[in-house]
């Protein structure tokens, strides 16, 4: 299995030109923040390894893994709805993966509500985060406004584990 420091190291070396401009690593860290699946989680990790201050680097990964949050609430149902009825059958099969993605989690979100989704955002594992988070709402019709605090507390939650992983600050308490 590829790891996700591979994936960010290929991403950075993709980039490299931009990191000789002025603020061109934090670019690069607010490009991958941006980005689905990557999220924070590969933010902060490129922050990391680009030797930016933990500042820097949360304060970045922040803004950009929750730029795309409102947007993702407010549109993905259309998104989905059009890409569900599109003639292009390829289009179609993701808008039903989308789906079933996101109904395969709908049995923890009613157990658990809203604290169910601030958790699924919170913990940073493979397959969650900010837009699964926020796709998960739209699809089971979650209140956006409620939706988008517990996806906005999940991202703070997750911002802190990973501050502690991406930096070693773990390694350094415990030492």
């Amino acid at each position: 299995m590829i790891k996700l420091e591979t994936i960010i190291n290929e991403i950075i070396s993709l980039f490299s030109g931009i990191t000789s401009m002025k603020f061109g690593k934090e670019l690069i860290v607010f490009i991958i923040s941006l980005m689905p699946i990557l999220e924070l989680r590969g933010g902060l990790l490129t922050a990391s390894l680009l030797n930016l201050s933990p500042v820097s680097g949360y304060i970045i990964s922040i803004i950009g893994n929750t730029l795309p949050v409102p947007f993702i609430l407010l549109f993905i149902n259309k998104i989905l709805d059009w890409m569900e009825n599109c003639k292009i059958n390829w289009i179609k099969k993701i808008a039903r993966w989308l789906d079933k993605k996101a109904k395969k989690n709908q049995k923890t979100i009613d157990k658990y509500g809203y604290l169910g989704l601030t958790l699924f955002v919170g913990v940073p594992l493979p397959g969650t985060g900010a837009w699964t988070g926020c796709l998960l709402a739209s699809v089971l019709n979650m209140n956006r406004k409620k939706s988008f605090i517990c996806v906005m507390l999940g991202i703070l939650m997750a911002s802190v584990i990973m501050m502690f992983l991406s930096y070693g600050l773990l390694k350094g308490i415990i030492s």
